[in-house]
């Protein structure tokens, strides 16, 4: 089915979005399993993966929409330094999809596509939850001190 061809320029702008977050996640989860914080590691990893999901959706409509997929196109990444500039780094980059998001839906609705529009909410929902998530971490960190929220996100420090 030929899609509209500004929207499928769109599809791949998110979907050079997503394909930057699963790396800026990737490297951010990695550091937090070299730095010996297991929890925020999977954590991590978790919506490295909900961001693969996604580059795969993107990459599903944009071939039924008969456009071609760009898998070669990536946003600059901030990589941070240390748990707080990871946690600030990847809340930044989930808010700033989740205003394109809301954009693309509401292009993909005024132009009488909403499937498209509907899959872009799905992945707006999840989204969202990775702005939830960031905001709780940011809120434990305030309330409970940095060090005592580190040393609630290792697994087995007392056993090594």
């Amino acid at each position: 089915m030929k899609g509209n061809e500004k929207l499928i320029g769109i599809l791949n702008q998110l979907l050079a979005d997503e394909l930057t977050a699963i790396s800026q996640y990737m490297v951010h989860s990695e550091l937090c399993d070299n730095w010996g914080y297991e929890k925020l590691h999977k954590a991590i990893e978790k919506q490295a993966m909900d961001e693969m999901h996604h580059a795969e959706w993107l990459i599903q409509r944009v071939i039924f929409l008969e456009g071609m997929p760009i898998v070669t196109k990536l946003n600059p990444m901030k990589i941070g330094q240390n748990v707080p500039d990871i946690i600030g780094n990847d809340e930044e980059a989930e808010q700033s999809a989740v205003k394109s998001y809301n954009d693309a839906i509401r292009f993909a609705q005024n132009n009488g596509d909403q499937s498209t529009a509907d899959l872009l909410i799905k992945i707006l929902k999840m989204e969202e939850g990775h702005v939830d998530w960031a905001e709780k971490q940011h809120t434990q960190i305030k309330q409970m001190g940095l060090e005592n929220y580190l040393a609630n996100q290792s697994e087995g420090a007392a056993e090594k």
